[in-house]
């Protein structure tokens, strides 16, 4: 009997996801670094830090250039938990 570990294509698969998620991870710690910088230039100019006007021009950009499997709704469904998620990771409310 085979194993799903035993086929070379799964393990070849699995490492590219792997190798994949590891990207996506690297990205999501350089947005939080980048938000983080701006955060602080807002609070030098005395600007809100939350602007919901950008994060709706934002949603609709991705969605514009968005190619390939992931639909509007997925595509917003994940932005909305990232934006919640940068916010609660730097303190914004």
């Amino acid at each position: 009997m085979t194993t799903a570990g035993d086929d070379p294509r799964i393990t070849e698969l699995r490492e590219q996801l792997t190798n994949n998620d590891v990207r996506i991870v690297e990205a999501l710690n350089a947005r939080l670094d980048l938000v983080a910088r701006l955060k602080r230039v807002k609070e030098e100019l005395g600007v809100d830090f939350l602007d919901p006007a950008r994060e709706e021009w934002l949603l609709q950009h991705l969605v514009s250039e968005s190619r390939g499997r992931l639909s509007e709704d997925g595509l917003r469904e994940f932005y909305t938990e990232l934006l919640a998620l940068t916010k609660r990771e730097l303190g914004g409310r």
